[in-house]
């Protein structure tokens, strides 16, 4: 059995090649092999937001706290707000981050293949992330 304290490891901040704007990562569970299991809560400042991005077994959000957006490739972006619960299918190309005025704080739950748990594409461009809400 291993616990670990609320605050007992540092907060990190992500790759600046995968996110834009100012976000923060709080681990919360990496588990060692075999189990494959990692999450994380992220905190995005206001108009920040991930990178295209793919999760080989999936991944989910559930949001805490704020106002965020999301989207999948192809689709409309979504607004998400707290208690909501978002599922990205395995392999689906998806992004999420804050709305452009509020912050957003989810926890990321995801299975890691190896040592990676996500896939990293391009950064989402300005239109897309601005786009009206669908």
């Amino acid at each position: 059995m291993q616990i670990h304290r609320a605050g007992s490891r540092p907060s990190q901040g992500p790759n600046p090649d995968y996110f834009t704007g100012t976000v923060r990562f709080d681990p919360v569970i990496s588990a060692p092999a075999p189990a494959r299991v990692n999450a994380l809560t992220v905190t995005f400042e206001p108009g920040a937001r991930t990178a295209w991005h793919t999760h080989p077994f999936g991944q989910t959000l559930i949001v805490t706290a704020g106002k965020g957006r999301a989207g999948r490739r192809g689709g409309p972006v979504q607004e998400i707000f707290p208690g909501d619960v978002v599922w990205f299918d395995p392999g689906e190309e998806h992004w999420h981050g804050a709305a452009p005025d509020c912050a957003m704080t989810h926890i990321a739950i995801q299975e890691k293949d190896g040592d990676s748990a996500a896939d990293w594409l391009e950064k989402v461009a300005d239109a897309d992330y601005s786009a009206t809400p669908g």
